[in-house]
């Protein structure tokens, strides 16, 4: 007889209500079950402390006996600190990540955000030379304007 930790549903249409039951593991999803150990009820805010409720020391006994928990039942005691969380499964469908190129968008973004840090680490390790400021090519553009403009006026004066 092989135990497992696992939901079983109640509650009315549309409105679930689960039971974390230990139950041999053939027996049917709502059927027969050797002892509850706790309730989920999806309906409530993530955040109350109502929406899931465990007896730890009961959970912590069955696991040592043998009892191995579901994959959602195995995810709440992990978030609970009871168990090591379990990773993603391999079967996953892929439907919550992004489409190809937005992969490749993010992947670019990343190689530009780390070129750019790259650049800054650089000119923060290089030391700050100052260049000496020449003042004379302002005076020089100056002077050569002024020339022209007095050739533009002298042609129009003419014309």
């Amino acid at each position: 007889m092989s135990l497992r930790i696992r939901l079983s549903r109640g509650g009315a249409k549309k409105r679930p209500f689960y039971r974390i039951v230990v139950a041999d593991s053939r027996s049917p999803r709502d059927g027969k079950f050797i002892e509850k150990i706790g309730t989920y009820n999806p309906m409530l805010a993530r955040d109350s402390g109502e929406r899931l409720v465990i007896q730890e020391e009961r959970v912590k006994y069955w696991m040592g006996v043998g009892a191995l928990p579901s994959d959602r039942v195995a995810r709440f005691l992990g978030d609970a600190g009871l168990v090591e969380k379990p990773a993603t499964p391999a079967n996953q469908t892929k439907r919550n990540m992004p489409k190809t190129k937005a992969q490749e968008r993010a992947k670019e973004q990343a190689s530009k955000a780390a070129a750019a840090a790259e650049a800054a680490a650089e000119a923060a390790a290089a030391p700050a030379v100052e260049e000496p400021v020449v003042e004379e090519a302002p005076a020089e553009a100056a002077a050569e304007e002024a020339p022209a403009e007095a050739a533009a006026e002298e042609t129009k004066e003419a014309g």
